[in-house]
């Protein structure tokens, strides 16, 4: 069983960037299918973005492509998210998630069993 700790959250002001990492502790994160989510307040959950296994593919939502990178480190148990081009409405908490059933290509609508506890980015206009 993995598990997920969030690290890299913060205030930065519009146009400025983040990198938020998720460490994974526990075996196999090479096995794992890895995301990210957020929560904006008042909002449901959305996907963000995901990336295969081997870290070959990745995927995102059309609200953050061309501005967040999503990549792994298998070597250190580690994915990142790079946001750039930040924006007020991309303010929420940002949550890892892990699988090791999922198939590729994914949709956003697929129901990741291992979340990490969440880290707060708060943009500012």
């Amino acid at each position: 069983q993995v598990q997920l700790v969030e690290s890299g959250g913060g205030l930065v002001q519009a146009g400025g960037s983040l990198r938020l990492a998720c460490a994974a502790s526990g075996p196999s994160f090479s096995s794992y299918v890895m995301g990210w989510f957020r929560r904006a307040p008042g909002k449901e959950r959305e996907f963000v973005a995901a990336i295969t296994r081997s870290g070959s593919s990745t995927y995102y939502a059309d609200s953050v492509k061309g501005r967040f990178t999503i990549s792994r480190d298998n070597a250190k148990n580690t994915v990142y998210l790079q946001m750039n081009s930040l924006k007020p409405e991309d303010t929420a908490i940002n949550y890892c998630a892990a699988d090791p059933r999922l198939s590729w290509p994914l949709t956003g609508r697929e129901p990741f069993g291992y979340w990490g506890q969440g880290t707060q980015v708060t943009v500012s206009s």
